[in-house]
């Protein structure tokens, strides 16, 4: 710890100054002081008893009873038992990167077998071994689509999730890429880099895939392409895993995936496990092409801040193999049914749903959002996302049955 020096007051102020704000409290200042924890409450000091007791009547004010029909991003979905007892076996929970792969090859071969299954299921030729999160992914496309093409300008949809194009436009101004989010597409669009569009979009629709004059970007649902065809036409495919075994966790952990055209393999960002044969013939695993700062010179890396949600990646593996592609279409076909199911009882109760076209997520039109929301809420229902005081956006899973759904209905 010799070379360490903390920051001194003046580098402090320098940097404060360089983003124009004058103190560090300024950076805070997007949360609300009521949502701000001054301090946890442990008066004096306690023994682990006592401890344990006090977090256990905390952790009761977390209501988890209710029947969701929550979405955008993060989505109430079946998980299998077998899965957490696996992914919580120490070999796997402690591995958090495979760097010395002679010691790793359970862990590499989980990466390996998770990268063939995106894949197999969006249709591209080459993925990683996750991301962050489905945002994260979204922005490393964009700067993978700008070093591919050597153009500066990006199309982004505004259909596209909110909170992914909060962090496209942070990678876009620190990187000093022209950011256009559209409604209509430009006619000619040989111009920019890429399309990023998501399909189906925040609001649920499926949108209509095509080729354009530039690269396409397109988000998926990653739990629809059980039943919706894969983006083909796709030069970048990215998404988030959460569906594929992980639980809401009150909004996370998530994780991404990147996948891409072969064509474009020296560009993808991230960890890439590959499979080969050791001295004796027998199967190996290896990390592969490596583009991180770890492997090659900062300067020729793809990214610097890419990393890898190996336990978020088995979880995924493992939900993929037990339910199969026979469970995971019937899931996905549940999840569809009963999102239109849902709508169809709106429709009869004078509730408009304003898609034309939608997997298991749509946008309802209210004569009072909160009112409409709150009402269910005193029942146990959590009945979806407020868009406006008018709109609310409704997700169904496998998980929501049909008394579920008549319960919506009844307490509207």
């Amino acid at each position: 710890m010799k070379n360490f020096l903390v920051h001194t007051d003046e580098v402090k102020q320098e940097m404060l100054k360089s983003i124009n704000m004058t103190n560090i409290e300024d950076l805070f200042k997007q949360i609300p002081q009521k949502a701000r924890m001054e301090k946890l409450g442990f008066e004096n000091p306690l023994s682990e008893m006592e401890v344990q007791k006090r977090i256990k009547s905390l952790a009761k004010k977390n209501n988890t009873d209710y029947v969701t029909f929550l979405g955008a991003g993060t989505y109430n979905k079946f998980i299998p038992a077998c899965i957490s007892q696996v992914a919580n076996r120490f070999e796997f929970l402690t591995a958090y990167t495979p760097y010395q792969p002679e010691i790793s090859q359970g862990t590499l071969q989980v990466m390996y077998e998770f990268q063939t299954m995106i894949c197999r299921l969006t249709g591209m030729d080459i993925s990683n071994a996750t991301m962050y999160d489905a945002a994260s992914a979204c922005a490393e496309a964009i700067l993978m689509a700008v070093r591919v093409s050597k153009k500066n300008k990006v199309l982004v949809s505004n259909k596209l999730n909110p909170e992914y194009i909060d962090v496209i436009k942070t990678y876009c101004w620190a990187n000093e890429i022209e950011l256009n989010i559209f409604d209509e597409l430009p006619q000619n669009t040989s111009d920019y880099a890429c399309v990023l569009v998501q399909n189906p979009d925040f609001y649920g629709e499926i949108t209509e895939i095509k080729k354009y004059d530039c690269l396409l970007v397109v988000c998926v649902d990653i739990s629809s392409l059980g039943i919706l065809k894969p983006p083909y036409e796709a030069d970048i495919v990215v998404g988030d895993i959460q569906p594929l075994g992980i639980p809401m966790e009150f909004g996370g952990p998530h994780a991404g995936f990147i996948a891409c055209k072969e064509k474009f393999m020296r560009q993808i960002p991230g960890r890439l496990a590959g499979r080969t044969v050791d001295a004796d013939g027998n199967p190996a695993y290896c990390l592969t092409i490596q583009t991180r700062e770890q492997h090659i010179k900062r300067e020729k890396a793809t990214s610097n801040i890419c990393s890898n949600q190996a336990l978020m990646g088995l979880c995924a593996t493992l939900y993929l193999t037990v339910m199969g592609e026979k469970g995971f279409r019937q899931a996905s076909y549940l999840s569809a049914k009963r999102a239109h199911q849902l709508s169809e009882k709106l429709a009869q109760k004078g509730i408009k749903t304003l898609n034309k076209e939608f997997y298991n997520e749509f946008v309802i039109e209210v004569l009072d959002a909160d009112k409409f929301l709150n009402n269910l809420k005193t029942n146990g229902i959590i009945g979806g996302l407020k868009l406006d005081n008018k709109k609310i956006l409704v997700a169904a899973t496998e998980m929501n049955s049909e008394e579920d759904i008549e319960n919506y209905i009844k307490n509207i």
